[in-house]
């Protein structure tokens, strides 16, 4: 099978395959304290230039979501997000429940929030009765396969920093983002006044596994709390750090994300040329959003999986993964364009 359903549906690359066999030898210590956890966290620290206040590492995505926004935020507060965005939509309440917070939806077109998107919605501070806006959070890359810029991430966490908000950067494809704009992981987030941030791999070659990135030392204090009551603590932590230390310091993170942007790239150009298809959103990631015609999705689904993402337009969505192939855009290819023109 090969699948462009989504970048979850991927397999481990060899070298993260390897590490795990490495890691896989004689006892260390749990929880943590171990020296592949070390090694990981300073590989993660030295790629931000010692900006970093002890990253800790989770099982997945939506866990490291709820750590991070438990580290900002108090039950009373509010999460201002876009309407597309993952902590709204496929967490199935995760955020809310563990925070106590509050999540604000923003509607966004394209899953980008902008300065004026947000602002009607920062307030009622000192009111007892209102929820309190505490957090701006936003995807990098978005759920639409959007990319913020550095200078407009700068501009939400000039806004977030005014009314002493935080700015959360929902990592799980930063490294897209980071291969899109041609920026380093610092850039993207130290250099923008990002407060705290996730960094994913699962969804880039790792078998398991994100970071929780803290960028204020206050949020570190008490991060590893978080982290144990969200049932993320993995006691044998070697095996969800042992991973990050080839894709960091063997720059895998972004040679991955670059593979799969180019492989959605290649994708939507070759889409484009078949008459009855559209391609529906700017490919900046590695996603692709387009319409076929009706009588022939089913027929398509028969060989590939694909989700409908607008079901109102007939919209639907692929992913690229890194180990997607040109002989897998030139199977799906020929398979499209066989349905499209009989």
């Amino acid at each position: 099978m090969r699948s462009f359903g989504s970048d979850n549906h991927s397999g481990v690359h060899p070298r993260i395959m390897q590490a795990l066999f490495d890691a896989n030898a004689d006892h260390v210590l749990a929880y943590g304290d171990d020296p592949y956890t070390r090694q990981a966290q300073e590989a993660l620290e030295e790629l931000l230039q010692g900006h970093a206040f002890h990253p800790l590492f989770v099982f997945n995505g939506t866990g490291a979501n709820v750590v991070a926004l438990e580290a900002c935020t108090l039950p009373f507060h509010s999460i201002l997000c876009a309407d597309t965005a993952h902590i709204a939509v496929d967490e199935c309440g995760a955020p809310v429940k563990l925070t106590g917070a509050s999540i604000k939806e923003i509607p966004a077109d394209d899953g980008k929030l902008t300065p004026e998107l947000v602002t009607p919605f920062i307030h009622g501070f000192g009111f007892e009765h209102h929820s309190q806006p505490k957090v701006i959070a936003i995807s990098q890359s978005t759920e639409l396969g959007t990319v913020y810029t550095p200078e407009e991430v700068s501009a939400l966490a000039a806004l977030a920093h005014r009314h002493e908000m935080y700015l959360f950067m929902d990592g799980t494809r930063i490294a897209n983002a980071c291969a899109a704009v041609g920026c380093s992981l610092k850039e993207m987030t130290v250099d923008c006044g990002v407060d705290l941030f996730t960094f994913g791999g699962t969804k880039n070659g790792l078998m398991m596994g994100e970071a929780v990135v803290p960028l204020r030392p206050e949020f570190a204090e008490n991060l590893k709390y978080y982290r144990k009551q969200a049932t993320q603590l993995f006691s044998k932590m070697r095996y969800l750090s042992a991973q990050f230390i080839p894709y960091i310091e063997e720059g895998l993170w972004l040679e991955n994300a670059r593979r799969s942007n180019a492989a959605a790239r290649r994708l939507a150009s070759a889409m484009a040329t078949i008459d009855g298809v559209r391609v529906t959103r700017p490919v900046e990631a590695n996603a692709v959003f387009f319409i076929i015609p009706r009588e022939i999705v089913d027929a398509l689904r028969e060989r590939y999986f694909f989700y409908e993402w607008d079901d109102s337009i007939g919209e639907m969505r692929l992913v690229c993964s890194w180990d997607t192939s040109d002989e897998d855009i030139d199977a799906f290819i020929g398979c499209l364009r066989k349905l499209a023109i009989p």
